[in-house]
């Protein structure tokens, strides 16, 4: 069902928004213009559906019981496909993931229940502060940016998040060096020696996370880890009052192969860790055997920051319980290839001078 409808352009299939000073929908692509009556056809498209297509499916335990399903709605951006949960009274918005302005209608259909949340911990003014603090220091960013980006968006988002309890079996091998140099007469000696280390041992790792959202960036996301997973609540409704709410779209047997990875390159970097006294270390073979657990599935906050620059959409994360920020910015070209050539010149003068002192000698 369209839990979500977006006003299309006629013209060019874009956006249309409606500006409060014309009293006209307007496309932000092509910028055409359509009448009252033309908006009035459109909300009576809106209003098509009749309450009964919006039912809820109520079951027990895992799925949401009626109760906690009054005054929460779903709705799917049909740009982007995000699918996010509102409260009853939202009528519009902007979509939190693409930006695109929706108005939204729906119900909260039966869904797997969350088993717990993680409450946001930092409101949207720390992260508007913490957008400025990740201008700072940034050799390369241009410097009109900080003062004339606009924030065009910023959503508190609870994330669904896929945990994995995971037990591993790992052994490894790794090739090491140590080296020893001398003079005798006039020749310098170097001797290095070879070590072949073995390294074996079972690790448990607890809530190895995976966002279970399509439209999310799983880098994105990795790098706002990790959280405090002591702050866990077990879930209810009322913790989404005030912020929107992902529903995951990607079933936990998807997340599979990215948990398996993660696993697998933690415990090969535990058992590197333990190998100390050399000057080298390659890793050479490994084998890993995972046993899991069945995932528990829950909601992390997320703060999702857009902002618009000379014509390009820049999108920040924050971790909404530890504020770790992380988002790309706009590079300055030419102070890009300033700093790069005086790097250059600087590491030449260097070279210059130890040919120059060699030559000397």
């Amino acid at each position: 069902m369209d839990e979500l409808i977006e006003y299309k352009c006629a013209k060019c299939g874009g956006t249309l928004i409606f500006d409060s000073n014309i009293q006209k929908l307007r496309c932000e692509f092509c910028g055409s213009l359509f009448t009252a009556e033309e908006l009035k056809a459109l909300q009576n498209e809106l209003y098509e559906k009749t309450p009964e297509d919006y039912k809820r499916t109520e079951t027990e335990n895992i799925f949401w019981s009626e109760q906690e399903a009054q005054g929460i709605f779903s709705y799917i951006c049909e740009s982007c496909g995000g699918e996010i949960i509102g409260e009853e009274t939202t009528a519009a918005t902007s979509c939190p993931f693409c930006g695109n302005p929706v108005v939204m209608k729906g119900n909260l259909s039966g869904e797997l229940r969350p088993q717990f949340v993680l409450p946001f911990k930092l409101d949207k003014a720390e992260a508007k502060k913490a957008l400025k603090e990740h201008f700072k220091n940034k050799k390369l960013l241009p410097k009109v940016f900080s003062s004339e980006n606009h924030l065009d968006e910023i959503k508190g988002v609870y994330v669904p998040y896929w945990l994995y309890d995971v037990d591993s079996d790992a052994s490894s091998t790794f090739k090491c060096t140590n080296s020893t140099s001398w003079t005798s007469g006039d020749y310098r000696y170097t001797e290095t020696k070879t070590y072949n280390v073995a390294r074996a041992g079972n690790m448990q790792f607890i809530g190895i996370p995976a966002d279970g959202s399509k439209k999310m960036d799983d880098t994105l996301m990795e790098s706002i880890e990790p959280y405090d997973y002591s702050a866990f609540e077990k879930f209810n409704a009322a913790y989404l009052a005030g912020f929107l709410a992902d529903k995951y779209d990607v079933p936990k047997e998807d997340c599979a192969e990215r948990i398996e990875s993660r696993a697998k390159r933690s415990a090969v970097d535990a058992l590197r860790r333990t190998v100390s006294g050399y000057a080298s270390v390659t890793p050479q073979d490994s084998t890993v055997n995972l046993k899991y657990d069945e995932p528990k599935y829950g909601l992390l906050p997320v703060w999702l920051l857009h902002t618009s620059w000379n014509g390009e959409h820049y999108l920040f994360a924050m971790n909404g319980q530890t504020g770790k920020f992380v988002g790309d910015l706009p590079i300055d070209k030419k102070r890009y290839w300033m700093y790069f050539v005086r790097n250059l010149l600087i590491v030449g003068g260097i070279v210059a001078g130890a040919l120059s002192l060699i030559m000397s000698l």
